[in-house]
C-alpha cells in the first residue's frame, strides 16, 4: 500500500477508536434521559455494566478469531456487531430490549478495540512510526471525549436520547467500507495450536454469574444471591484448572507469578473501578441536584477529557524527576482530590466543584494509565508483553463493569429506603423523572427537596466507596508495586508506546 492508503486506513481504524470515546462519555449525558423515558433507573447499572462486560470477554477471543479467519474480516465483522447494537438500542422500546442491544455493541466494541492495534503492527514496522500512531490513537478517542457531551447534551435536548446512538450507524459502516476497499491484508497464516474454547467459554460464564450475583444483592434472597455467586466461583475455579492444561491458554497462570504485574493489575481495577462511578454519576449529579441540562450537565465531562490526554503527556516529564512508583502515586493525589470533594459535597455543592473534581480525576487517570501501561510492558517476559497487555484490558474493562453493578446496588438501596421513608409521597417512578431536567419540571415542587436529599445521599453513598477504592491502590502501591530497577521503564519508550484508555 502507498504512503497515501496507509494514512486512510489508519484513519478508517481510528474511527473505531473515536466511537468508543465517543460512547464513553455521550451515554454518561444521555443516560437520565433514557432512564427517565424508559423508567429503569434501578437498572441502571447494567446499561454500563454489560457494555463494559461484553467488550472485556471477548477481547481475547476477537485476536484469537483474527489468527484463523485474517485481522481485517475479524475487525469488518465486530464493527458491524457494534453498528447493529447501536441501530437496536436506538430502536430500544423498553430498557430490557436496551441492555439486550447494549450488550450486542458492547461484544462488537471488543474487537474494535482490540484489532486495531494487531493491524497497527502489521502496516508499521517502524516502531517510532508505530509509536505515532499510538499518538494518533490517544488524540481520536480524546478529541471524541471532550466532544460527546456537548454532542449527546445538544442530540437530547433537541432530537430525543434515540439519536445519541444512530450517530455510531455511519461511522462504522464508512470505516468498515475504507477498510474493504483499501486495506491490503497479509495472507492468514492459521496458528497450529488449538483455541481455548473451554478457557473462553468458563470464563463467559463465570464473569456473567457473577456480575448477575452482583446485581441481585437486594432484588433476592440470599438464598439465591450465594447460589448465583456458588456458581460464579465453582466456574471460574474450573477457568484456573482449565487454563493449566490448555496449550494456548487465554489467560496464562504464569502471568499471576509477577509480583509487580500483579500489583498493576490490581491497581488497574481500582482505578477504572472509580473512572466509571465519576464518569456515569457526575452528569446524574448536575442534572438532578443541581438542575442543570444535558448539555451543561455532560460538560463535567469535558475537563476530565482534556487533562487525561495533558496526565499522559506530563507523565514522561514526571519520571525523569521522579520514580515509578512516585509518579503512579500523584496521580493517585489527582484522584483522591477528586473523589474526595464529591465525597465531602453537600446537595447545593457549586456546579465548578463538579468541573474541578473532573479536571483532577482525568490528569490522574492519565499519569497513572500512561505509567502502568507501559511499565506491564517492560515487567512482562518478551512473549508475554500482548498477552499481559491483553490482560491489562480485560482488568481495566472488569474493574469498570462490576463497579458500576456495585454502584448499582448502593443507589438503588438508598433509593428504595428514601422513598420507603417518605410515606407514600415519593415514588420510585418521580425518582426516575428527577435524573433529567426535563422530566423534573413535570414533579411537585415541594417535594424536590426531599428528592433531592434522596438522590443525594445515594451518590453521596457511590463517591465515598469510589474513595476506598482509590487508599486501597494507594496501599498497593506502596507496599506491593515494587518493580526491578533495571526494567524500568524509560520516559522515551513511554512517549512511544503509550495510548488512551479506550
Amino acid at each position: 500500500m502507498s504512503k497515501k492508503v496507509v494514512m486512510i486506513v489508519t484513519v478508517a481504524l481510528l474511527l473505531s477508536n473515536a466511537m468508543n470515546g465517543l460512547d464513553s462519555t455521550i451515554i454518561s449525558t444521555a443516560l437520565p434521559a433514557i432512564i427517565s423515558d424508559l423508567h429503569g433507573i434501578q437498572l441502571m447499572g447494567w446499561i454500563v455494566a454489560v457494555f463494559l462486560l461484553g467488550g472485556a470477554v471477548t477481547t481475547p477471543l476477537w485476536s484469537k478469531l483474527g489468527e484463523r479467519i485474517g485481522n481485517k474480516r475479524a475487525y469488518q465483522i465486530s464493527t458491524t456487531i457494534f453498528v447493529l447494537g447501536a441501530l437496536f438500542e436506538g430502536l430500544a422500546p423498553n430498557i430490557y430490549f436496551l441492555i439486550i442491544a447494549r450488550t450486542i455493541m458492547g461484544i462488537g466494541s471488543g474487537g474494535m478495540t482490540a484489532i486495531p492495534y494487531i493491524i497497527y503492527a502489521e502496516i508499521y514496522k517502524d516502531p517510532v512510526k508505530r509509536g505515532k500512531v499510538f499518538g494518533y490513537v490517544t488524540a481520536s478517542f480524546s478529541t471524541a471525549a471532550i466532544i460527546g457531551p456537548l454532542v449527546g447534551g445538544f442530540i437530547v435536548d433537541n432530537f430525543g436520547w434515540h439519536w445519541v446512538f444512530y450517530i455510531n450507524v455511519p461511522i462504522g459502516l464508512a470505516s468498515i467500507a475504507i477498510i474493504q476497499w483499501l486495506y491490503q491484508a497479509p495472507k492468514v497464516k492459521v496458528a497450529a495450536s488449538k483455541v481455548d474454547y473451554l478457557g473462553a467459554a468458563l470464563l463467559t460464564t463465570g464473569l456473567v454469574s457473577l456480575l448477575v450475583g452482583i446485581e441481585m444483592i437486594g432484588k433476592l434472597p440470599l438464598l439465591g444471591v450465594g447460589a448465583i455467586m456458588a456458581l460464579a466461583l465453582v466456574l471460574l475455579a474450573g477457568l484456573v484448572a482449565a487454563e493449566a492444561q490448555a496449550v494456548d491458554p487465554i489467560i496464562p497462570s504464569r502471568l499471576f507469578k509477577n509480583r509487580y504485574l500483579v500489583a498493576s493489575f490490581v491497581m488497574f481495577f481500582l482505578i477504572y473501578g472509580f473512572f466509571v462511578g465519576f464518569n456515569v454519576y457526575v452528569p446524574m449529579w448536575a442534572q438532578g441536584l443541581l438542575g442543570t441540562t444535558a448539555v451543561i450537565g455532560g460538560v463535567t465531562q469535558i475537563p476530565g477529557s482534556i487533562t487525561n490526554f495533558m496526565g499522559a503527556q506530563w507523565s514522561s516529564n514526571l519520571e525523569r524527576k521522579w520514580s515509578t512508583r512516585t509518579v503512579v502515586m500523584i496521580g493517585f493525589a489527582g484522584m483522591l482530590i477528586a473523589a474526595g470533594l464529591l465525597a465531602l459535597a453537600g446537595q447545593q455543592t457549586n456546579y465548578w466543584l463538579l468541573l474541578v473534581a473532573g479536571a483532577f480525576q482525568g490528569c490522574g487517570i492519565g499519569i497513572c494509565f500512561t505509567v502502568l501501561q507501559v511499565s506491564v510492558q517492560q515487567q512482562a517476559a518478551h512473549r508475554d508483553v500482548p498477552i499481559a497487555t491483553s490482560f491489562s484490558l480485560l482488568v481495566r474493562m472488569l474493574g469498570q463493569t462490576f463497579m458500576s453493578s456495585i454502584y448499582s446496588v448502593v443507589l438503588n438501596h438508598s433509593l428504595t429506603q428514601g422513598v420507603a421513608q417518605s410515606n407514600g409521597k415519593i415514588s420510585m417512578n418521580m425518582m426516575n423523572q428527577l435524573s433529567d431536567a426535563n422530566s423534573a419540571k413535570g414533579l411537585p415542587a415541594k417535594l424536590l427537596p426531599a428528592m433531592r436529599a434522596i438522590l443525594h445521599n445515594g451518590l453521596h453513598h457511590i463517591m465515598a466507596l469510589a474513595f476506598v477504592l482509590l487508599v486501597i491502590g494507594v496501599a498497593v502501591n506502596i507496599f506491593v508495586f515494587r518493580p526491578a530497577q533495571s526494567k524500568r521503564p524509560h520516559f522515551v519508550e513511554k512517549s512511544k508506546l503509550a495510548h488512551h484508555p479506550s
